[in-house]
């Protein structure tokens, strides 16, 4: 799969509530992720058990999912970035609404990196 089909599978699928199954197909096995800064989520980490674990993390500390916006994707050669926001309320915390930008990078079929920029 070239990088725009890449980019318009994860979208479509993401936008049907299909994240995790989204990973399982496109991302390698060796999958660096990356986030601005240390907090909840670990600020790097590699290799789809570390993004199941990950997620696994996230999700437990979601009081509430209202829905998110997921932009379509701009493609520039190997990369491929989309915006998405998040309605959503964090365990303990008022609703809010997560503004980012996600940065990825293809190669060989698959996406090898993940950032994620808000």
């Amino acid at each position: 799969m070239t990088t725009h089909e890449i980019a318009n599978q994860l979208v479509e699928m993401c936008r049907n509530g299909k994240v995790e199954e989204a990973k399982e197909k496109l991302f390698a096995p060796d999958i660096v992720s990356k986030e601005p800064r240390e907090g909840l989520l670990p600020k790097e980490i590699k290799g789809m058990d570390a993004i199941r674990k990950k997620a696994e993390l996230f999700v437990s500390h979601v009081e509430d999912f209202f829905g998110s916006i997921i932009s379509e994707p701009v493609v520039a050669g190997d990369y491929f970035s989309i915006a998405w926001e998040s309605d959503l309320q964090m365990k303990g915390e008022a609703r809010k609404t997560n503004s980012e930008l996600c940065v990825y990078k293809v190669k060989d079929g698959k996406i090898i990196s993940e950032e994620f920029f808000y």
